[in-house]
């Protein structure tokens, strides 16, 4: 049996997997805010239960919003600070009596597409989540690729170069401030938040991303203008991380993933901005929608 955590600021998700990747079990509760021994306790209560339902013990495996540090063992998770800068991986696995593995959500998120039964065929998959922010995994032959330590994939924090800041026009584009501590960074960009905030720049109306959409759709003209310059925005930014790893497969996820337009448009807005003998991979629509985060952790105990 294969589990997978879900760890989020809000709340906590186990789902139970066969070998397969086939939910057969989940269960939430609420993630403990104030005392790092409850937030272990309540992991450990889940995994428990689950054993119980099913006579065995399972591998756990954990998808976080930030990551395990390889070097320190300490976890970087800022927006969950009752756990954040702790050795979470070791006090669970002592716990439990097992190995405990963690990852970054996205490379989760990357992990449970590249694992679908019709993209096993690709030897590497680079995920690219466009939700609330923007960030990526990075999957080779059924593994994550983590970096020395651990944050390999934070794509969300490479920077505006210089054909982007020209596209936007170099003494009008809009330079926003990054919760890093940087600014003009893809995460305030290429998320929906930055479709937004780009749109509410440029066109000098404030209306959400299924607002912008529409209008799209619609015809109008300020969001047919507005898609066109952020397809180039993404295409010039995700050229040069195809360019990078050079992916056989690129899957997106998050909000912006359900915007149809963009897997018609971005293959060919794409080619301007690779090397000559690149090829453009396919690009696909996540499949596993809310499940990918527990999916992807289950799946780092699975191995081609």
């Amino acid at each position: 049996m294969y589990y997978g955590l879900d760890i989020g600021g809000t709340k906590i998700e186990l789902a139970a997997f066969n070998e397969k990747l086939e939910k057969l079990y989940s269960e939430r509760v609420a993630t403990p805010k104030t005392d790092y021994d409850e937030w272990l306790d309540t992991i450990v209560e889940l995994v428990k239960r689950a054993d119980a339902r099913f006579g065995e013990r399972g591998s756990v495996g954990m998808g976080v919003p930030g990551f395990v540090n390889q070097q320190t063992g300490l976890a970087e998770i800022t927006n969950i600070r009752v756990a954040d800068n702790k050795p979470i991986l070791r006090d669970l696995s002592e716990r439990l009596g097992c190995e405990v593995r963690a990852e970054n959500d996205a490379n989760c998120f990357a992990l449970s597409e590249a694992w679908d039964e019709e993209n096993q065929q690709y030897p590497s998959v680079l995920g690219l989540i466009l939700g609330t922010g923007f960030g990526g995994g990075f999957v080779i032959n059924g593994k994550v690729h983590s970096g020395q330590v651990g944050m390999a994939g934070e794509l969300g924090h490479l920077q505006l170069n210089y054909h982007a800041l020209k596209l936007l026009g170099w003494d009008k584009a809009p330079i926003y401030p990054c919760g890093c501590g940087n600014t003009a960074c893809l995460d305030t960009y290429l998320s929906g938040r930055g479709f937004e905030m780009l749109y509410r720049d440029l066109k000098g109306e404030a209306l959400s991303a299924r607002e912008i959409i529409d209008a799209f759709y619609r015809g109008k003209e300020s969001a047919l203008d507005f898609v066109t310059l952020f397809v180039e925005l993404a295409a010039i930014s995700i050229g040069n991380i195809i360019t990078a790893f050079d992916p056989h497969m690129i899957v997106l996820g998050g909000g912006l993933s359900n915007f149809d337009y963009l897997y018609e448009a971005l293959p060919k807005a794409l080619p301007p901005h690779l090397m000559r003998t690149a090829r453009v991979p396919p690009i696909k629509k996540a499949k596993h929608g809310d499940s990918g985060g527990v999916r992807g952790a289950a799946a780092l105990f699975l191995g081609k």
